[in-house]
């Protein structure tokens, strides 16, 4: 089913072309065009979308600048304003998107909403102009920007005109970068082409509709030409997720909300960035003095540090955090499944969590790839961090990993080159940033996430240039003597505090962290808090000197 004119009677019957069965239609229409038996999105018009997606009565129609309208006298079949025409008549609309200012979960926001029925979303100059509109208006009242793509490609029938509007919109898109203003992309069923080589695919998030397909050029455009045999789920929104390029699929459903709380998100810095007053007391008891610790064999510190009961970085944003929305991707190669990520809020203060991921039994810890980040998952990081910088939000970090990835695939997607830029960019981010290591902290793909203004450790985590086996097999030559390694190595909290590698340590329950997750969140959870409380009154200019100072220090004498 297409969607029609708004003022169009509703077919009391209609067949699902996803799997043909017969829908009552107004059961239909509520549930936004979603069949209740296959989960078959239809395609919605831009009057339903904004429906869906903003509050009731809130949408006020942004004026319309004035545009060439048939710069070529072009003509195939029939003249072009005589398919402009028609098109307007049976839609009801006067171009290809719709463009608002409206509001969200009650956040003021400026939407552009294209609509595939008016000549398949065509980019032309009228709606090139329009999204431009649009982003200047968000720029000029300090709001996020919403586009929601629905999209053929650019309109042939306005020729070279139309391709310089992916240039004149994304110019548009980065000066709201520059405005520090977040930017989202709802990707719906089809988007392609320009429209998909240009703003849809700037935005700081991009969430796809499930059923939506995106890509440069089309299948048929592919097949036909190239003579290629696609592959199974070929620019699908699942596909798209899996090679890093959306940040997450969802069902219609579920966009208004996820579209709500990166809103509150972005509203916080604005609101003055305002933190619980009880969060200056809700340290739990830190150690700082390294005589203060307990004496224990590193090794058994190791073993301790490696439980697979340990909380994950997902266990703990599901103890701490409150609507947290996973960010996937790096946008250029996959999504690494052993760095996860995304905003959540704590305390009703928003933040950017980013940590590793491990998992609590084999199949996951496989799947996770025992929480060893690849290329893609610094980048990804790293793409986390440069958003939480533009919205000025604060960054906690959870590091528990053996190590990077030291695979071939890791080294010639650039291993190195994602970790060193990592650590360059967190010894510049100008918000707060709070790392705890929660487990193990593994060379460099530990420091990746770890170039912090306080790092703190619990109790019975490590943090070593090296793993001991790996310490043991290249100085010892031999991977038995890998406990003798841990002991030189210097990897526990007592030594990690006595040369200031870490700010505190937060101690863990009796037995250990995989003993009480529950509490141990809890401890971690007052000890961020804390340490963002001090952090989040001071300018940039302040945090930088103190991280950088910080660092400076390592290695010369106290």
């Amino acid at each position: 089913m297409t969607a029609t004119r708004a003022d169009a009677p509703s077919p009391l019957w209609i067949g699902c072309p996803g799997c043909r069965r017969p829908l009552y239609g107004e059961h239909h229409r509520r549930a936004l065009g979603v069949c209740a038996a296959c989960g078959h999105h239809d395609r919605l018009g831009a009057p339903e979308r904004l429906g869906q997606l903003l509050d009731p009565g809130s949408a006020r129609p942004l004026p319309v600048p004035p545009t060439v309208t048939d710069p070529l006298g072009f003509t195939d079949t029939r003249p072009y304003p005589a398919r402009l025409e028609q098109t307007r008549r049976a839609t009801g609309l006067d171009e290809a998107v719709v463009c608002v200012a409206a509001s969200t979960g009650g956040h003021p926001l400026t939407a552009a909403v294209m609509d595939f029925r008016f000549m398949g979303g065509s980019l032309g100059c009228a709606v090139g102009e329009r999204i431009t509109a649009a982003a200047r208006h968000a720029l000029e009242e300090a709001t996020p920007l919403v586009i929601v793509t629905a999209s053929g490609g650019a309109r042939m029938q306005e020729g070279a005109l139309a391709l310089m509007q992916m240039a004149k919109t994304s110019r548009a898109l980065a000066e709201l970068d520059e405005a520090g203003l977040l930017t989202v992309t709802i990707v719906t069923d089809p988007t392609y082409g320009g429209v998909a080589a240009s703003y849809a695919t700037l935005a700081d998030v991009i969430i796809a509709e499930a059923g939506a397909h995106m890509g440069f050029a089309g299948p048929r455009v592919i097949a036909g030409t190239m003579k290629q045999t696609l592959p199974a789920g070929f620019q699908t929104a699942e596909t798209l997720l899996k090679d890093g390029l959306v940040d997450d699929v969802r069902k219609r459903p579920e966009l208004r909300p996820v579209l709500a709380a990166l809103l509150t998100a972005a509203a916080w810095a604005r609101r003055g960035r305002p933190v619980p007053s009880h969060w200056r007391r809700s340290a739990p008891p830190l150690v700082r003095d390294p005589g203060e610790l307990p004496v224990r064999d590193p090794w058994q510190t190791v073993t301790l540090a490696r439980d697979p009961g340990r909380p994950t970085t997902l266990d703990y944003a599901g103890h701490l955090l409150e609507d947290f929305q996973e960010l996937h991707g790096d946008r250029a190669s996959g999504d690494c499944p052993a760095i996860v990520g995304g905003l959540g809020s704590l305390d009703g203060v928003p933040v950017m969590l980013i940590g590793h991921q491990k998992g609590h039994d084999t199949r996951e810890l496989v799947a996770r790839n025992f929480g060893m980040g690849s290329p893609a998952g610094f980048r990804k990081a790293a793409r986390l961090m440069r958003l939480a910088a533009k919205l000025g939000l604060p960054v906690v970090t959870l590091i528990d990993t053996p190590g990077a990835h030291a695979g071939v695939e890791a080294e010639t997607g650039g291993q190195a080159h994602a970790i060193a830029e990592n650590l360059r960019l967190m010894s510049t981010l100008p918000v707060p940033v709070v790392a705890v290591v929660t487990g193990e902290g593994g060379s460099g793909g530990a420091l990746a996430l770890g170039v912090a203004d306080r790092v703190l450790a619990l109790g019975n985590a490590v943090y070593s240039v090296i793993s001991p086996e790996g310490c043991a097999a290249i100085l010892w030559r031999d991977p038995a003597a890998a406990p003798r390694a841990a002991a030189a190595l210097g990897i526990g909290a007592r030594d990690l505090l006595a040369h200031r590698i870490v700010d505190a340590v937060i101690p863990e329950p009796d037995g250990g962290a995989h003993r009480n997750p529950s509490l141990t969140a809890g401890l971690v959870k007052g000890a961020v808090t804390a340490a963002l409380h001090e952090l989040v009154s001071l300018d940039p200019a302040r945090l930088l000197a103190g991280r950088t100072g910080r660092f400076r220090a390592f290695g010369l004498p106290a």
